[in-house]
């Protein structure tokens, strides 16, 4: 049982600090905007961040899985293209996420990470 609720727990915690990387992305990066204001926009990043996550958890595997040949030619490159292709993928699924042109959503998923990645490396004790 105690196994269980620390899952949980991991996931709501890792979901919120998405959730917040998201919101700071919106807030630095050109071309990648919030339709919305107040308690809808938390809505919208929160709902954005757990379809990102479903995306990188089931989705992003398989692609990379299917397109190893070509990322090794390009020594990891194309990584960056799939990465920035299923943000823009989650922006096309949430409604008042919006994203403008590739190179945002790139630069985007790019910072999206670092920022997920610090703040996970902060707030989570292992």
């Amino acid at each position: 049982m105690y196994k269980q609720n620390s899952f949980f727990k991991n996931i709501l915690i890792k979901w919120i600090i998405n959730t917040i990387a998201l919101f700071a992305v919106v807030k630095i990066i050109k071309g990648i905007n919030l339709n919305a204001t107040g308690f809808d926009a938390v809505i919208i990043l929160a709902v954005t961040a757990a379809i990102i996550g479903i995306i990188n958890a089931f989705i992003r595997p398989i692609i990379l899985f299917l397109t190893l040949p070509i990322n090794i030619l390009t020594f990891g490159l194309l990584t960056f293209l799939i990465n920035g292709i299923l943000f823009g993928i989650a922006s096309l699924l949430v409604k008042g996420f919006e994203i403008t042109s590739l190179w945002s959503a790139i630069i985007g998923y790019i910072v999206f990470s670092i920022i997920s990645f610090i703040l996970t490396v902060i707030i989570v004790d292992n």
